[in-house]
């Protein structure tokens, strides 16, 4: 495994961290990956660290997820890197980033993770033009200098948001999707490069599509987020699957995790990780390193010759963006 830096922190993270979202199982609404088998997670987080994983991203509206990191790690706290998040305090709800929801998401998640710090704490989809920014990032200083989070950062909603906000704010990290199929993430990576700042990947695997585990014909169950999909999106992947599985080198998973690594500026990439088997095709995937110029052209020019999203229908009571989380 090997190792980056969160822009200037002196945070280093394994370049493959684990996505927690998964383990955290069922949550209100379809706003999860359905259930999931804490026996199996706890498993998968220890595996993870065995194979050199220090970099953990969750957040309070995760389920379960922050309790099994705490458990799994309550013993070798100081071995691993944990990200979490404030702001949403339901998917139901609007967001809340008064400094004393932020303060008190953080609390909570401390409870939970049973530590006393966090290494990151992230804003969880913000406005960039939200006047309430200022307040809550006046928070997050003061959270950092009692030594409550390590480094400051932006979950943002879409690849844009981050010469906004950097415009405006002190960021050490901004997680943002990008993948094969979505790479408006690249434009602004020289951006948040001369910035001293970082991009955490997450979404690598394009919500599983990027993967074998979805070759046929995947029917979801209701409380999974990828079952609000309409089915013309859903087509859309399978094709940009096929395209990229037969331009780059199998496992297409494999060649999509190598992609996110290829770029400079991208700290680590987190994919969703609910197995142990995930975490081995996942480390020996990293391996392998970047992908090789050509891979990349050919990775450019479909990605520059195909739409792989379509406008994605109203998400009713959710007033957050589910692709972002």
């Amino acid at each position: 495994m090997k190792y980056r830096e969160i822009g200037k922190t002196g945070i280093r993270v394994s370049e493959i961290g684990f996505g927690a979202w998964g383990i955290g199982g069922r949550t209100p609404g379809a706003t999860s990956y359905g259930d999931a088998d804490d026996d199996v997670s706890r498993s998968a987080l220890k595996a993870a660290l065995d194979e050199g994983i220090t970099f953990f991203d969750t957040a309070n509206v995760y389920g379960k997820s922050e309790s099994l990191i705490g458990e799994a790690f309550a013993q070798c706290r100081s071995r691993v890197v944990i990200s979490t998040k404030a702001g949403c305090v339901d998917y139901r709800a609007p967001l809340d980033l008064s400094p004393a929801a932020v303060i008190a998401s953080l609390e909570g998640s401390l409870r939970r993770l049973g530590t006393d710090y966090v290494d990151m704490l992230m804003l969880h989809n913000p406005d960039p033009a939200s006047d309430r920014l200022d307040d809550a990032f006046a928070a997050l200083e003061r959270l950092k200098s009692r030594g409550k989070i390590r480094a400051i950062g932006v979950s943002v909603r879409e690849p844009g948001d981050c010469p906004v906000l950097l415009e405006r704010f002190p960021v050490d990290a901004f997680q943002v999707n990008l993948n094969l199929m979505d790479q408006r993430a690249l434009g602004v990576l020289g951006v948040v490069r001369e910035a001293g700042c970082s991009i955490i990947a997450r979404t690598p695997l394009c919500f599983g599509f990027l993967s074998d585990r979805l070759d046929g014909k995947a029917i979801f169950d209701e409380s999974d987020h990828r079952s609000r999909w309409p089915e013309e999106q859903i087509m859309r992947w399978r094709e940009g699957r096929r395209l990229f599985g037969q331009a780059l080198p199998a496992p297409i998973a494999g060649a999509a995790l190598r992609f996110c690594l290829s770029h400079d500026g991208v700290a680590s990439v987190i994919p969703g990780i609910m197995t142990p088997e995930e975490v081995h095709e996942n480390v020996k995937a990293a391996a392998l390193g970047p992908l090789t110029e050509d891979d990349l052209t050919r990775a450019g020019d479909i990605y520059a010759g195909n739409t792989f999203f379509v406008k994605r229908p109203e998400a009713g009571p959710l007033l957050i963006n589910l692709d972002a989380l």
